[in-house]
């Protein structure tokens, strides 16, 4: 019986699975194992990130689309993010915190895809 994310080693379970399908995936898993150089680092702060959206427990400092925003995405790229991402949440979890983390999910890649459409090609930066 699969249960609803409800604490930090939830987190880290969805997290550690998801990066770990991702770096195993032909289209989108080179363009991470390119950037991602120290990978305890990263998955240590998707924990923080994670554990404040969803459990409301504060951990996160940072600002989570700078780093993306010179990358070279397009829509192609967060449907697969997306895919493995509601495809590792629905195996490993069901309830309302499930249900929440895919939203969360699609609510980011569709802000992160407009905003790097929006700072293509501009020496513009972001505030937030």
């Amino acid at each position: 019986m699969k249960n609803d994310i409800v604490q930090l080693e939830d987190i880290q379970q969805l997290v550690d699975t998801f990066y770990g399908r991702v770096q195993q995936d032909p289209f989108i898993g080179v363009i991470f194992m390119r950037i991602i150089q120290d990978w305890p680092t990263h998955l240590a702060k998707m924990y923080t990130f994670w554990q404040t959206a969803l459990l409301q427990e504060h951990t996160y400092q940072g600002r989570p689309f700078p780093p993306h925003m010179k990358m070279d995405l397009n829509p192609a790229h967060f449907d697969r993010w997306l895919d493995i991402w509601r495809d590792t949440i629905d195996t490993l979890f069901k309830g309302e915190k499930a249900e929440e983390a895919k939203w969360r999910g699609q609510a980011m890649a569709t802000m992160f895809l407009s905003k790097i459409e929006y700072y293509k090609g501009t020496d513009k930066h972001p505030l937030i």
